[in-house]
C-alpha cells in the first residue's frame, strides 16, 4: 500500500501469513469446496488489506498521497480512527454489492442446474468432460524416446583436464 513504511509492510504480510492459514481452515472445517483457496486469498486477506491500512497508514504518506491529513490508528492524533472506520464501512460496502450482485445470479444458476458439475465428472476432474482432453500427458515417454535417451547418456564423454604437473600458485 502506498501509505504504509516499510516495516508496516513487513508486519501486514507476516499477519497475511496467518489470516490466509486461518480463511483456508475455516473453509475445511465448514466444508466449503473452494479447490484454489480463493476465499481466503481474496476475501479473507482483502479484508484484512483494508483494515491494515485504517491501522498502518502513516501521516506523512497519506498527505502526500491525497492531501489529507487521516493516518492509521497506531499513528494516534485527532483522526486516528477514522480512516479505520472508513475502511470498515467500505469492506461492509463491498460485502454487500457482491452479495446483491451474485446471491441471484448463483440461484438461477442453480436453478438451471448449472451451478455445479456431477460428482463423476467432479472426481474425474473437468479437463476430459469440459474441454475435450487430459490437462497433462500422463503417459509417460514412449519406448523409442527412452532408447534414444539411453543412447545420448552412454555416449557422453566426460573431460578431465591433463595434470601437467603444474601448480596453481
Amino acid at each position: 500500500c502506498s501509505v504504509c513504511e516499510p516495516w508496516a509492510a513487513l508486519v501486514i504480510g507476516i499477519v497475511a501469513g496467518w489470516v490466509y492459514i486461518f480463511w483456508s481452515n475455516l473453509l475445511v472445517k465448514l466444508k466449503i469446496d473452494d479447490a484454489v483457496d480463493a476465499i481466503p486469498v481474496h476475501f479473507g486477506n482483502g479484508m484484512w488489506g483494508c483494515i491494515a491500512t485504517g491501522l498502518f497508514a502513516s501521516p506523512g504518506l497519506v498527505a502526500n498521497a491525497y492531501g489529507t491529513p487521516n493516518n492509521g490508528l497506531f499513528y494516534g492524533g485527532a483522526n486516528a480512527g477514522k480512516l479505520l472506520g472508513v475502511e470498515i464501512v467500505g469492506i461492509l460496502f463491498i460485502i454487500g454489492w457482491v452479495g446483491v450482485i451474485m446471491i441471484p445470479y448463483f440461484m438461477l444458476l442453480n436453478a438451471m442446474g448449472l451451478f455445479r458439475v456431477d460428482a463423476l465428472e467432479e472426481e474425474v476432474g473437468l479437463d476430459i468432460s469440459h474441454h475435450k482432453g487430459a490437462a497433462y500427458d500422463m503417459s509417460g515417454p514412449s519406448e523409442d524416446a527412452k532408447e534414444k535417451y539411453e543412447i545420448s547418456t552412454s555416449q557422453r564423454k566426460l573431460v578431465v583436464p591433463a595434470d601437467d604437473g603444474e601448480e596453481n600458485a
